[in-house]
Order: C-alpha cells, then structure tokens, then sequence
C-alpha cells in the first residue's frame, strides 16, 4: 500500500488524550500512539507503511461493513449480519439459507452476492486546498455546498481515469475545512462461501442485540473475485479468486482477559465535535421519530411475516436492519439523558464562549458562532414534520421505487458532473442494482399499511403541511394505487431507467404519478438541505479553530467511513453498582440459554457436542469450553461490524460485530467505564465452521490445521 501523509495527520501528531484507548484514529498515526507500551508486539510500520505491504493491506470494505482476507486466495471474514442481505437474497422456502445455513463445498458452489461490493484502500492525499477553492465570495449557503460537491466529483473522476479500475471518494474529514482523496480497489464480484443459520449468527435475535454477555456467532465467510487478468469485473463464471497482497492469519488459540488487542476497519459516523444544540436536536426530535416509526414498521412488518415463510423472508433484512437502527436509537436517548451529554457539552461551550468573548478580534470573528449553529438546529426542531415527508419516499417502499426512477430520469438529462452522486455515470449501475435487489423483497399489502400510516402522519401535521394536501394520495385512492401500479414488476422498473421524464409522466402508473406530483417539494427540501449543510461546514469549520486555540490541542476527525484504528484490552465492566460482567463468554452460556423458542434456539448438533465435551483444539484452557463472545474497551461504531479483532502481533482473535447497549451513546461521546465492544470469539467461529458444520476445507485455507 502506498500512501500520502498528509498535511491534516501531520497536525494530529500532538493530540492530546485524556486515555489513551479513545480514538478512531487515521491509520497513519499508528507510529505515534505509544502502542509497544499497551501490548503491540509489532513495530508501527509492519501495521502501516505508506511505501511497502503491510498489515493493513488484509483489511477491506464489505458494503458498509468491514472485513478480513484470511487466505491468499480472497476469502473474507465478516459478520453474519454484513452478508444478511446475500443470504437472504438468495433463500427461497426451498432453499432457506437463513434458517439452515450456507456451506459451499469448493469454488463453484460459491454464490453470488449481489449488490456487494469489496474495496481494500490503496491511497490517499490531503485536497483540501482544491476542494475549498470552488468557494468564491459572495456565494449562498447552498452555492457552496453545490460548488464543493462539484470539485469532489471532478476529483473523482479525474482519479479514476488516470487509475483505471479503481475507485474514488473523496471524504470530509473536518466539516469544511479538510478533505481527503481516497484510492481504492474495487472489486465487483463478491461470493456466499459459509454462513450458519440464523439460529447461530443471529442467536438471541433483538433481545440479546446491543446487549452483554452475548453468544452470537456473528460471522459468515464471502470471497473476492476478479477478471482472469486481474481486473476488476462483473460476475463471470470466468472469474478467479482474487489475491490479496496480505492477508491475516488467524489465532486459533485465540485472547484472555487482560489482553490487548486493536481493530482496523471502516467505522460509520460519530458526531463527536458537534454542538450541544445538535444533541437537543437528537435527543429531543430525531431519535424520538425514529424510534416512533421504526417500532410501529417492525411490529407491522413481523405480523405479516407470521404464519408465512415467503413473506418472512422478504421482509427479513429490511426488519433487521430497522430493528438494529431502532435499538441502537433507544440506547442513544437512554444514554444522551442518564449521562447528560447535552449538560455537560453546554458546560464545555460555556467556557469556549467566555474564552471567544475575552479578546475584543477574537469576539468580533467567533462571538456568535455558537448561536448561529443553535439557530440552525433550531430551525429543523421546528420543521420536524420534514421528517415525515422524507420517510414517505423511504419507508413505502412503493414511493421509494417511484422516486428513485424519476429522480434519476430528470438527474441524468444533466451533465454529469451536475448530478446527484448516485446518478452520475460511474454509479449509476449500482444504484440499479441495489434498487432491482429491493424490488425483489417488496411485499405490496405490507407496504400498503405503512404507505397508509404515514400518510395519516402527514395529514395530521395540520397547516405544517398544507401544501401538500392536494398531492398526497388519498386513502380512498389506495386500492387503485397499489392495483393499478406496475412498479412491483422488475421488468418494468428495467424499462423505466431508459426513459426521460416526459416518458415516464406519460405512463400514467399512478404510483409515478403521485411521486411526480410531489417532485417539487422534494426538490425543495434537497435545496433546504444544501443550504444548512453549506452554512453549518463553514461554522463548524470556525469552531475546530477556536477550539483548537482554546484548548491548545488538535483533534482527531469524527469517523466517516474512512481507514481507522482503534486500541484497547479484553476488559469487562460495572454497568451498576455491585455488578460486574466478564468479558469473555462461553458455548456452556449459549446452551443454557437455549429455550427453543426464537430467538434461543440452537442447532441440535451444537447442543450434543456440547454434552459430549466435544471441544477439540477450540477449549479455552481456563474456562474448560468453547469461549464464544469477548468485550474489550476499544472505541467503535457503526461500520466497525467485521472488524478484525487483531492480537498484539496482528493476528486475528476475533470479529467485532456490536457494542453493549451503554456503549450505543459512543457516536456522540465516548467513556472509559461503560464504553464496550462485542466480537465473536475466533475459536467459536472455527469451531462452529469445521467441528459443527464440517467445512474443514476453510480452516486448512487459512492455515489452521
């Protein structure tokens, strides 16, 4: 891997940490955090060297997760929950791969995992001067935003024609004021190698989810395929198995209490250097909404499914994926109040005030930049019936079928680089694919309870929503609507990406229609959109400087998709007073749950071989079983699922997949005393794979014999 240091990490080389183990940190500043005195028994750059290959090379992007090559030959680890969607794309009542498990004898049983895609980060350099360029004065808030994502794209592009097959992004990593070219291999052909049924990769279903102790084998192995040359390709029965230039080796012997251990991955988002004005907008408007309509669309979404094999399968990665949304939401509000995280920042920013106000320049430039970014907030606490609007186009999947064709129709009668990024020419056809993928899953009379609830939300906002009266579809219209629309045919959907927007209003499918009509208003909303993001990159941007003077300190960015290291030990935890949880779980814990009744049901074979002491070379010497979950305090969020769990010599222990439900409250601060991550204890996950299920191929692959 060759990489660009960069101005931006060389300015995190004095950060300053209250503990050491906080941080999602930019893979680059691993020779600067001490790591040899916490357990790192390799040398900084046998982790990162921007010139030769290291172990950072064996760690790829799964879709939005993380995972691992653990063999020469493409296979990858992640979480059972990051390959849900292939696994259940490709179930059938007769082929029901979520409840039995997959299990891929060799190379050509493998299947397709459609709509995946593997990226593996190959470079990157600090453009923040070429981005903040496009900015001229005089521009609006919402000009701004425009002229910035315009150069974005233009670099993109431009990256990916001088470096063909590979793919492009550029990433904010202050909100304007810093921005990083990213490099990546892109490959396009991703393979279902091993799953375990969902009785064991998802055992304690949403009671047990976020929560510890935890016995979730949350894992599954996919691989990487690629043209006979090398390159990046479309599915081709043609296809090789792609060779990574690292991969990790697994520890079979796996970790124990005390020990170190670090992650490297893609974590998702945190909003650690936002305002308390935004935390009251969380805590107070957005968490409250989602958890509202997320509960109500699940419970909708299970009665249907019940009694009807079919239909649960349809609905079931769209209801895992709400469920998980929904509970990690819950632990956010819990957390933003029990811990008063809106206090305490309001504390933090008193001070920064009384700092900004002590010098008369200082006063003048930042003096109501705390208020302005309140304002901001403000105003979307008062417009939360905007959120209404929204999820009419997202969770009706009817709606969202309807939009997205005639949204890309009128984007792509514009010049590329003017488009919205999902309809520009090097996106458009995933876009497709993962449309196609779920119209595959849409189940009409479900869907036509939740169109149905949101409408009535949005009548009843009252003169909020006024203007949309007129538009909405009225509940005696939906018989018709859902009767008459084509949009549940995928070979209509097909048709409708070739035609313009005159074509396709001509078409008179009702469910196009209601959308057209409601066109403008979401035209509307993007703009109102881009005008708050424009106005709140350039206040943010100002407020890192003078925190940054006041505090006497640099910071490191907020997470955002991007390469990260995290650091930490096997460590358990008080969540109350007289209670301590162990960090380490065992297959004995698994069993004694099992009730037989979903969501603790265990394969029987599982349960025998427990009986029998069956534990082969996976026993944990202390616990005298199969160890299954381990908690340790590194600091993760969403994207971290499939992390490598690495030991301190760079071998994999284990597979990150959660966080206790304390630990939900990381996006926005993290704490040492509550502050945990869950993985999936490698031994289980070679025990489940070769002892119970038989695939003893994959463990010789990687190398455990």
């Amino acid at each position: 891997m060759k990489l660009s240091l960069f101005t931006l990490f060389l300015l995190l080389a004095t950060v300053a940490l209250a503990r050491a183990e906080e941080g999602m940190y930019p893979i680059s500043e691993v020779g600067g955090l001490g790591l040899a005195d916490k357990g790192l028994k390799l040398t900084p750059e046998e982790v990162f060297n921007a010139e030769k290959t290291c172990l950072v090379d064996g760690i790829c992007k799964v879709n939005g997760c993380t995972g691992s090559f653990v063999s020469p030959h493409g296979l990858i680890i992640t979480n059972h929950h990051c390959a849900y969607r292939a696994i259940q794309s490709s179930s059938s009542t007769t082929n029901d791969y979520l409840r039995d498990g997959f299990y891929a004898s060799d190379l050509g049983d493998e299947i397709p995992a459609k709509g995946y895609t593997v990226r593996i980060t190959e470079s990157f350099q600090d453009v923040s001067d070429q981005v903040l360029s496009a900015i001229t004065p005089g521009m609006s808030y919402t000009e701004r935003t425009k002229a910035i994502e315009q150069r974005q794209k233009e670099l993109e592009k431009s990256a990916e024609k001088k470096h063909l097959g590979q793919r492009a992004e550029v990433a904010e990593m202050f909100a304007g004021k810093t921005y990083v070219l990213f490099l990546y291999t892109y490959i396009q052909d991703v393979r279902l190698v091993f799953a375990p049924p969902a009785s064991v990769g998802n055992f304690g279903g949403e009671v047990d989810n976020w929560e510890w102790p935890r016995h979730t084998g949350d894992f599954s192995f996919m691989r990487a395929y690629v043209a006979p040359d090398g390159s990046t390709a479309e599915y081709s029965k043609d296809n090789v198995p792609y060779q990574p230039k690292r991969f990790i080796q697994v520890e079979p012997k796996g970790v124990d209490e005390g020990d170190y251990v670090m992650l490297i991955g893609y974590p998702g988002r945190t909003a650690r250097h936002k305002t308390a004005s935004f935390l009251s907008y969380e805590q107070d408007v957005r968490l409250p909404y989602v958890v509202d309509l997320y509960q109500w669309q699940i419970e909708k979404m299970q009665q249907a499914g019940k009694g009807d094999r079919a239909i649960a399968l349809k609905l079931s990665s769209r209801m895992k994926g709400l469920a998980n949304v929904e509970k990690r939401s819950r632990g956010q509000l819990k957390g933003l109040v029990r811990k008063d995280i809106v206090g305490t920042r309001s504390a933090a920013e008193s001070e920064l005030q009384t700092f900004i106000n002590s010098e008369n320049a200082r006063r003048e430039k930042y003096g109501d930049l705390l208020k302005d970014i309140a304002a901001v907030y403000a105003e979307m606490e008062s417009s939360q019936h905007e959120l209404d609007v929204q999820s009419l186009r997202s969770a009706s999947r009817l709606m969202y079928f309807a939009f997205a064709i005639y949204d890309s129709a009128v984007e792509r009668q514009k010049d590329d680089l003017e488009r919205e990024t999902p309809y520009m020419d090097r996106n458009i056809d995933l876009t497709r694919r993962r449309l196609m993928l779920a119209v595959k899953d849409y189940h009409a009379p479900t869907d036509r309870v939740i169109l149905e609830e949101l409408l009535r939300r949005l009548r009843a906002a009252g003169d909020k929503t006024r203007d949309l009266a007129a538009l909405l579809p009225s509940e005696d219209s939906l018989d018709e609507l859902y009767s008459k629309t084509s949009l549940g045919d995928p070979e209509f959907i097909q048709a409708c990406f070739d035609k313009t927007p005159e074509q396709l209003a001509a078409m008179n499918d009702p469910a196009l229609a209601a959308i057209i009509g409601l066109y403008p208003k979401y035209l509307e909303l993007r703009e109102q959109s881009k005008s708050r993001e424009g106005k709140l990159d350039q206040l943010y941007g100002d407020l890192v400087t003078v925190k940054q003077e006041f505090l006497k300190q640099k910071f490191v960015p907020d997470a955002n998709a991007t390469l990260r290291l995290t650091y930490g030990h096997i460590k358990g935890y008080s969540p109350e007073d007289a209670v301590y949880k162990f960090p380490i779980t065992t297959l004995g814990g698994a069993v004694a749950k099992a009730t037989g009744v979903e969501p603790f049901v265990l394969p029987s074979a599982i349960i025998e071989k427990h009986s029998q002491g069956d534990f082969g070379k996976f026993m944990h010497p202390k616990l005298k079983d199969v160890p299954t979950g381990i908690l340790y305090d590194t600091d993760t969020t969403g994207g971290n699922s499939g992390s490598p769990i690495l030991n301190g010599e760079g071998r994999l222990v284990g597979v990150n997949f959660d966080r206790a439900f304390e630990a939900t409250i990381n996006d926005f601060a993290w704490n040492e005393s509550y502050s945990r991550s869950i993985g999936v204890d490698i031994r289980y996950a070679l025990w489940i794979t070769g002892n119970v299920f038989g695939a003893n191929h994959l463990l010789k692959e990687m190398g455990v014999e």
